[in-house]
């Protein structure tokens, strides 16, 4: 007999746990945005990446879901609310890609990484829960390290862009930070009893679908020129596709207000990904600025459920 979609959703797991492999899946996202790099420097198009990572995951869940004995159906108001959940995900991912295509790849993380305070903010408007003093307290510490780290300073001091290009790139950021944060408080509230595997088939099917139909209606899918070219859009289809799966997995049952403040440490893993995968280097104050955001995540992940 098939199990019920719900049926792993709503057991508890320890806060550090979760903490933990929140902190596991900002180094498969980082991982992800250095196989992407590769994949569009060899012929591959930001839409195509998108339809692609998302039909793959989605087929993937969906195979592991029916050898898993799951159960796929669903009543229609849940299936609304995940296509709702799906639309978001997929603007949170046109936004960051024109954001980072307009400005700095730092400056644009770093706007990014205000989604916490998003879903903090739009939480608290609702009548949600509420974040901690303890969350409260460290996210102007998290974005602080993040400036340092990132050497956003130093972007602006050296005025990579200006003008509109900068309030377009920064309102994209921004969008996607909105959307993202949205989506991940709306998978807590509206699909919190649904299997954490089903939420994400269903929500990478609708970006699969989105993205896709609007690639064959532009240029069409730019598959790969050459082997590297394959070899980024694996790497970023697997990468992503376990890092998202996992997501909606994970921070329902612990909670996306008070835990998703940990997820800021992404960028910090990318620099170390560029410190032994590229041999960049970093200043002193981006180092501090590491340490910071590190100090803080361990100091979030230590407290109470």
């Amino acid at each position: 007999m098939n199990s019920p979609p719900s049926a792993t959703a709503q057991r508890p797991i320890p806060r550090w746990i979760g903490a933990a492999v929140l902190v596991v899946l900002s180094f498969l996202f980082s991982s992800n945005h250095v196989a992407a790099r590769l994949a569009f420097d060899h012929g591959v198009t930001v839409l195509t990446a998108v339809t692609v990572r998302s039909a793959v995951t989605a087929i993937a869940v969906l195979a592991l879901l029916m050898v898993s004995g799951v159960s796929l159906r669903l009543p229609r108001t849940t299936l609304l609310k995940a296509a709702a959940v799906g639309i978001l995900i997929a603007a949170q991912s046109y936004c960051l890609y024109a954001a980072v295509a307009r400005l700095p790849v730092a400056l644009a993380l770093l706007t990014f990484n205000t989604f916490p305070i998003v879903i903090a903010f739009l939480s608290w408007l609702s009548g949600g829960e509420r974040p901690s003093r303890r969350t409260l307290f460290m996210m102007p510490v998290i974005l602080s390290g993040l400036v340092l780290a990132l050497d956003a300073v130093g972007w602006i001091a050296r005025g990579p862009v200006t003008g509109d290009t900068m309030l377009a790139g920064v309102a994209f950021a921004l969008g996607a930070a909105l959307t993202f944060g949205s989506a991940m408080l709306l998978t807590q509230a509206w699909l919190g009893s649904v299997d954490g595997r089903l939420r994400s088939m269903l929500t990478m099917t609708v970006v699969a679908i989105i993205a896709g139909t609007a690639a064959l209606a532009g240029e069409g899918l730019q598959l790969p020129v050459d082997n590297e070219g394959w070899l980024g859009l694996g790497l970023l289809t697997v990468l992503y596709g376990t890092a998202i799966t996992a997501l909606f997995v994970v921070l329902p049952r612990i909670g996306a207000v008070n835990n998703s403040p940990i997820m800021n440490i992404e960028p910090i893993s990318a620099m170390f990904i560029a410190w032994v995968a590229l041999g960049q280097t970093a200043a002193p104050h981006q180092i501090v600025g590491a340490l910071m955001v590190v100090g803080s995540v361990i100091y979030l992940s230590s407290g109470k459920r």
